[in-house]
């Protein structure tokens, strides 16, 4: 559980698209077997420390003539950032995959003291 200062909590959000493979025959589309891809993901502004982040499909485009496989999570958390990673396997076949992720967390104060 994380728990967050009354008057110093951020939320950072954004969408991307991760990869568009059936326009120039990619692996993702072309493909068969494990496959990812990892894009990473910098927040506007850094947290005080790493925050709770959630990861959705917001956008999908596969194949219906193949089963449909998909992971998608976050991963190498920072208060700084953190890397989107989709992976699918087997026979599918996937054209676009566009994420949305909300960060939730505390962000640095003004007033806090910095000791080097």
């Amino acid at each position: 559980m994380i728990r967050l200062r009354g008057q110093s909590i951020g939320i950072d959000q954004g969408s991307m698209l991760l990869f568009s493979d059936f326009a120039d025959g990619g692996v993702m589309w072309s493909g068969t077997g494990p496959r990812e891809c990892r894009l990473p993901v910098q927040f506007a502004q850094p947290f005080r420390s790493e925050p709770a982040v959630m990861v959705g499909i917001s956008m999908w485009d596969l194949d219906q003539k193949t089963n449909q496989r998909a992971d998608i999570k976050a991963e190498d958390i920072t208060a700084s950032g953190f890397r989107i990673v989709f992976r699918t396997w087997g026979d599918t076949r996937v054209a676009r995959i566009r994420a949305d992720w909300t960060a939730f967390g505390d962000l640095p104060d003004e007033d806090d003291w910095q000791l080097y």
